[in-house]
């Protein structure tokens, strides 16, 4: 069985930084796809970023030259490094595995239990 854990998530004002960590229990042909989504308050789960077997990798618009996601096979864990913070990135965090990357978060069959970010103006 396929968990994720994230960590990471806090509050910070504008311009600030954070980084979160998805810690994943296991790879498999199921997990070869990882992925960061969000959701902001009375909003629809959005993908940020995905990372396909530690190489290819796609940004949103709204994020590409703030966000970089990174993975460290040795330690099983994805970062998002979150820089040049906006209020509007105010949201939850998920990340999400799956067999192959989407911007349909019902391509990813395993998710973790989510992490805050606030950011205030």
């Amino acid at each position: 069985q396929v968990q994720l854990v994230e960590s990471g998530g806090g509050s910070v004002q504008a311009g600030g930084s954070l980084k979160l960590s998805c810690e994943v229990s296991t790879y498999t042909d199921e997990t070869k796809c990882i992925g960061w989504f969000r959701q902001p308050p009375g909003k629809e789960r959005e993908v940020v970023t995905t990372i396909y077997a530690g190489g290819r990798i796609v940004y949103s618009d709204s994020v590409k030259g703030r966000f970089t996601i990174s993975q460290d096979n040795a330690k099983n864990t994805v970062y998002l490094q979150m820089n040049s913070l906006k209020p509007e990135d105010t949201a939850m965090y998920y990340c999400a595995a799956g067999g192959f990357c989407s911007v349909n978060r019902y391509a990813y069959k395993y998710w973790g239990q989510g992490t805050q970010v606030t950011v205030s103006s």
